[in-house]
């Protein structure tokens, strides 16, 4: 696939400047692209209107795009720092045990076939 102009192809996902780009929120993604050049903000935006072409997120590199060739320095920052927003799942297993479990429940008489019902007086 190549860009509208036609003189670029759209890159791969795995050749993207940003390795994590497709699970980034807008909000980190707008920090994230700052550290980058003109020529890896078209790779995003190629590759975001040849695939998702989510309109918020076009807008965002667009105006970064247009800014940088107007003379809008980079930051030093690196885009494959370690993103915060990144969903980590949680170690495996319960951190429940016999230290962090509650008293021993009485249930009631209904409630336990071991425990048959008292007789009413």
């Amino acid at each position: 696939m190549s860009d509208p102009a036609g003189d670029r192809p759209t890159p791969h996902h795995d050749q993207l400047p940003l390795p994590d780009y497709d699970h980034l929120p807008i909000g980190s993604l707008e920090s994230r692209i700052r550290s980058l050049d003109a020529d890896q903000l078209q790779d995003l935006l190629d590759y975001e209107t040849a695939h998702g072409d989510r309109l918020p997120v076009t807008q965002v590199l667009r105006t970064r795009l247009q800014r940088v060739r107007e003379g809008a320095p980079t930051s030093d920052g690196s885009p494959l720092a370690p993103a915060p927003e990144a969903q980590v799942a949680p170690p495996p297993g319960s951190p429940a045990g016999p230290q962090t479990q509650g008293p021993p429940v009485n249930p009631p008489s209904h409630g336990d076939p071991t425990n048959p019902a008292q007789p009413r007086t």
